[in-house]
């Protein structure tokens, strides 16, 4: 039974890699698109009116069936998604995560104080966090994320995803960003349809902020930008300018830390476009 699962999987991975859509068995899970590995994440198709719980927490799913869960850095190689039918059958995937290894990235010469923060600006930072996790809980039912995806800046990679960071010696959070070293000034676009959900020139670690709901929990974050030019609330196309590239906050230089969310997952924007083109120093 294990060996005819496992040619059965082999068979659905095929076709996903052949860009064809794989026909679903009565209760069972249909992924369009998917990227199962730590950071990654996937869209996926059930029966209308079924429901869908993954990692323990209740899922958004359309009415045309469609769901989109993430995969988090450090999320394990085994994950359970639970689906019950409109009939209230019940069936259960385990979804198998590759998992990653990651870098270690060491910068050196930034400010001691944006390292370990005196406590005069602590009440800042958890401001700051508050106003990122409230709009990190977005569940809108729009899918403008069927928009498409581009990159919101060309240029240098100089930061991946999942990095271990090093800050003037001392061991902090990973990196959860895609940076490209890029001058300031240096116009971002949308990289895909959305709503912005949170705007603000000046957070204490990530200087100019600017966060974009593309839908089912899937949401872009920008950090260290010179200016912001749209508002909360504003609806944004894919291409459209949204500000420019700066060095505010926690930065050595000028870059847009580029960040994709689902939820409170951290998932790797480099999985959602394709690689940086030729010539732009990647």
């Amino acid at each position: 039974m294990a060996i005819v699962r496992c040619l059965r999987r082999a068979a659905v991975f095929s076709l996903l890699l052949l860009g064809l859509q794989v026909p679903a068995a009565a209760g069972a899970v249909e992924f369009l698109q998917a990227e199962f590995q730590q950071g990654g994440y996937a869209i996926g198709k059930v029966d209308p009116g079924a429901r869908v719980r993954f990692d323990g927490h209740d899922v958004r799913v359309g009415a045309d069936g469609r769901f989109v869960i993430g995969f988090h850095r450090d999320d394990p190689a085994a994950m359970r998604l639970e689906i019950t039918g409109p009939a209230g059958d019940r069936r259960v995937e385990t979804l198998s995560i590759a998992q990653r290894d990651y870098d270690i990235q060491r910068i050196d010469g930034l400010p001691e104080n944006k390292v370990s923060p005196p406590d005069s600006v602590l009440a800042r930072i958890r401001a700051d966090a508050a106003l990122v996790a409230e709009a990190r809980v977005r569940d809108s039912a729009d899918t403008w994320f069927d928009s498409g995806w581009i990159w919101p800046v060309k240029g240098p990679i100089s930061g991946v995803f999942g990095s271990q960071r090093i800050l003037n010696g001392e061991p902090r959070q990973p990196h959860y960003g895609v940076d490209v070293a890029v001058p300031t000034g240096t116009p971002v676009v949308a990289p895909a349809d959305g709503v912005v959900s949170l705007a603000v020139p000046d957070m204490y670690f990530s200087g100019g902020t600017l966060m974009i709901d593309h839908g089912r929990g899937l949401a872009s974050a920008f950090l260290h930008m010179d200016s912001i030019a749209v508002t909360p609330g504003q609806r944004v196309a894919r291409g459209d300018a949204i500000g420019t590239v700066g060095a505010t906050g926690r930065a050595t230089g000028p870059h847009l830390d580029w960040r994709i969310n689902w939820f409170g997952k951290r998932l790797d924007a480099a999985l959602f476009v394709p690689s940086m083109p030729e010539g732009t120093g990647n």
